[in-house]
């Protein structure tokens, strides 16, 4: 299944086996409208703490990382372009590795871990999630049949679980939408479907699972968070597409904060920005850059036992530490 259906990614990103770049006038000129929105906040966002990792195929290194979950060990797992799942300590420490089983259709681009430390991997052209566990044993594997029909899938992006072990599977294309299914693999119930209006989706990229067990979800390419019930229902959904304050563009993880508040990784937007849970700005973190505390499409981020947000640097091939 080819990326026909996804939008439109910003110039010179690598979604998969196929690009998508807008045109490049238009690109460089709303890019630059992009970065001047937000800097008044930037400074009492967050402080630069630490970089760790460079472009390579080796241990340690990263060609494109493309997602990052943490355990409640502290580990920090990361999947990248090579198809590798590699584990870290919180400064970069190298643990061990593993690879998928194929890769020569596409790689990963979705990890989150369980409860109980298993390692979900959305392994996305090849329609299905793969379960781990945290030493890289395969425990599991949900779909691996393209198609429309319960259990069937789409391009994976992302899986999370709930307090009851239900595991939701989100997933892109043709249908766009989120299944649910039991904690060994039943389906239950889908919802969503390709398209602006509330409650679809275009390309839920990542999701986040909060104490009442509500489904927050990074619509990408609709440059907004979706709220829904564990039955899908629809609770509240904010966001348009913009780099001011308060706007987003290409959303594409978000993890939520013990006070409630809302951390969003901006792939287009090369930032991170924090919202109140009925989405009002709070602060911008990151330009657009090569240098420590610059990004460049920023993939992902999870957040620490000492608080600390590390950000997926996925084209600048590193995490970066943040102190907000």
């Amino acid at each position: 299944m080819a990326e026909l259906h996804s939008c439109p990614l910003p110039a010179a990103v690598d979604a998969g086996p196929h690009r998508h770049r807008l045109p490049q006038i238009a690109g460089i000129l709303l890019l630059a409208a992009m970065a001047a929105g937000c800097d008044e906040q930037r400074s009492s966002m967050g402080r630069f703490d630490l970089a760790w990792g460079r472009r390579g195929i080796s241990d340690g290194r990263f060609q494109k990382p493309r997602a990052m979950a943490i355990d409640d060990a502290n580990r920090i797992y990361v999947v990248d372009m090579t198809a590798r799942i590699q584990a870290f300590d919180p400064d970069g420490r190298w643990l061990r590795g593993w690879q998928t089983p194929d890769h020569r259709v596409g790689k990963p681009t979705g990890l989150s871990v369980t409860a109980d430390g298993r390692i979900l991997v959305a392994d996305t052209h090849y329609y299905r999630l793969l379960i781990y566990s945290p030493q890289g044993k395969l425990l599991q594997t949900i779909g691996g049949t393209p198609g429309q029909a319960p259990g069937e899938f789409g391009l994976v992006t992302d899986a999370v679980e709930d307090s009851r072990g239900n595991l939701y599977i989100a997933e892109y294309g043709e249908y766009d939408r989120i299944q649910k299914f039991t904690p060994d693999g039943r389906f239950l119930l889908q919802w969503g479907g390709h398209g602006s209006l509330p409650g679809q989706f275009i390309r839920p990229q990542n999701m986040a699972v909060d104490a009442e067990d509500h489904i927050w979800v990074a619509d990408a390419c609709n440059h907004r968070i979706q709220v829904f019930d564990s039955e899908g229902t629809l609770l509240k959904h904010w966001g348009t597409q913009g780099g001011a304050a308060g706007e987003l563009y290409y959303p594409y993880d978000l993890i939520i904060a013990p006070d409630g508040s809302i951390l969003v990784a901006e792939f287009g937007n090369h930032r991170i920005q924090r919202f109140t849970a009925d989405g009002r700005s709070l602060g911008c973190w990151g330009t657009n850059g090569r240098q420590e505390g610059q990004l460049h499409n920023p993939w992902a981020l999870v957040r620490d036992r000492e608080g600390r947000i590390h950000v997926l640097d996925t084209n600048n091939h590193r995490v970066q530490r943040v102190k907000i």
